[in-house]
C-alpha cells in the first residue's frame, strides 16, 4: 500500500500547524551551536521525519520540542503553546519514545499498567487499552516477563506500547525501530500510521531511511544544526529529474587512485560518495559514467564486482544534501 492511498483520507491543516519553529539556536556551551537558525512547520495531521548524522542536531531539537529544554534563542510553539511558560500543559497532550529503558522492576503487563495510573486512566479504560496493546504490539506471550529479562527489540517494544496508553495530540519518536526485527518493525511503522488516519502528529527520527521513506510525508535533513532541505518525500525525489544511482563495488588494484580518476573522469555531472572498495554515484548521465566506469577499470586493472543502476531513492536525496553541505551549498 503507497502513502497516497494509507493518507487519502487525512487533511492536513496547514493553516494551524502542531509546531511550528523560527530561527532556533540553541547551544550547551557558549561557542558551538547545536541548532543554528532552524526555521520549520509541522502540520496537523502529518509524519514529519527528521534525518541526519550522529550530532546532527535531532535529539535537541526533539528535546526542545518537548520541553526538554529551552532553547538559547528563537520562537518555537507546540500546539500553539509556549514550551518555556507552557510547559505542563505541553506534555499533557504530547507523547515521547526516547531511546532510555522501560520500567525494568516491574513486568510487561505492569508497565503498561503503571502508565495508564499515571495518566489517570479509569481502571476498566485501562485493562481494554493493556490488552489491546499487548496484542497489537505482540506482547501477550511475555506479559508477566520482567522488563528486565527482555531482549533489547522487546523493550523497545514497551515503550512504544506504554505511550499508547493515554491519549495524545503529537508523538515523538526517537528512532523506535532499533532492536526490531523486519516483521515487527513494519507492524510498528503500520501502527503508527493506523493512528496518524485517527488525527495523530507524529514527529520520527530514524537512521532508517528506508522508513522514512515508508511512513513520513515530509522529511528535513539536518546536518550541524541546520535544515538542508525539507520537503514532502516525492517532491525530494523529483529534484533530480532524470538522475540515475549507480552502486559499484571494485577489487584488486588500487581502488583509491581508481575511484579518484573516476571522480576527475566523470566531473561536475556526478556525485561520488566512496569507501575502501565501494562507491554509490549519482549522475546525470547513466551511459557515459558506466562507459567511464569500465574504461577505467581495464586501464587501472581494477576487477568490477558489483555494477547495478536504479532509480532514486530518499537515501540518495540525504547523501547528495549532506555533500553539498560539506562543499559549501544547501542546493542539490
Amino acid at each position: 500500500m503507497d502513502r497516497a492511498s494509507v493518507r487519502a483520507d487525512v487533511t492536513l491543516d496547514s493553516a494551524s500547524p502542531a509546531i511550528s519553529a523560527e530561527n532556533l539556536r540553541h547551544t550547551y556551551d557558549g561557542h558551538h551551536f547545536a541548532l543554528d537558525g532552524v526555521s520549520f512547520t509541522v502540520r496537523k495531521g502529518e509524519v514529519f521525519g527528521l534525518l541526519g548524522r550522529n550530532g546532527a542536531g535531532k535529539s535537541t531539537l526533539i528535546k526542545a520540542m518537548t520541553t526538554l529544554i529551552q532553547p538559547t534563542s528563537g520562537t518555537l510553539r507546540v500546539l500553539g503553546m509556549d514550551p518555556a511558560r507552557d510547559g505542563q500543559k505541553i506534555r499533557q497532550r504530547i507523547g515521547v519514545v526516547q531511546q532510555g529503558e522501560s520500567f525494568d522492576f516491574t513486568t510487561v503487563q505492569g508497565n503498561l499498567d503503571v502508565y495508564g495510573v499515571l495518566w489517570g486512566i479509569p481502571k476498566a479504560d485501562r485493562v481494554r487499552r493493556r490488552e489491546a496493546l499487548l496484542a497489537r504490539f505482540e506482547l501477550t506471550e511475555v506479559r508477566k516477563r520482567r522488563a528486565f529479562d527482555l531482549s533489547g527489540g522487546q523493550k523497545r517494544r514497551v515503550q512504544v506500547a506504554r505511550e499508547f496508553m493515554h491519549d495524545m495530540e503529537i508523538l515523538f519518536l526517537d528512532e523506535p525501530t532499533v532492536g526490531l526485527d523486519v516483521i515487527m518493525r513494519r507492524t510498528l511503522l503500520d501502527s503508527i500510521r493506523a493512528e496518524v488516519q485517527r488525527g495523530l502528529t507524529v514527529v520520527f527520527t530514524t537512521h532508517n531511511l528506508e522508513e522514512a521513506d515508508y511512513l513520513c510525508d515530509r522529511v528535513a535533513v539536518i546536518d550541524e544544526g541546520r535544515i538542508l532541505m525539507l520537503d514532502e518525500v516525492e517532491n525530494l525525489k523529483r529534484l533530480y529529474g532524470g538522475k540515475k544511482t549507480i552502486d559499484l563495488t571494485v577489487a584488486g588494484g588500487d581502488p583509491t587512485t581508481y575511484f579518484a580518476r573516476l571522480r576527475d573522469a566523470l566531473g561536475s555531472g556526478a556525485t561520488l560518495k566512496t569507501n575502501a572498495t565501494a562507491a554509490v554515484i549519482l549522475t546525470d548521465d547513466p551511459k557515459q559514467t558506466l562507459a567511464a566506469i569500465v574504461d577505467l577499470s581495464r586501464t587501472l586493472e581494477v576487477q568490477i564486482v558489483w555494477l547495478n543502476v536504479r532509480t532514486n531513492t530518499l537515501e540518495d536525496v540525504f547523501l547528495r544534501s549532506v555533500q553539498h553541505r560539506e562543499a559549501g551549498s544547501a542546493t542539490p
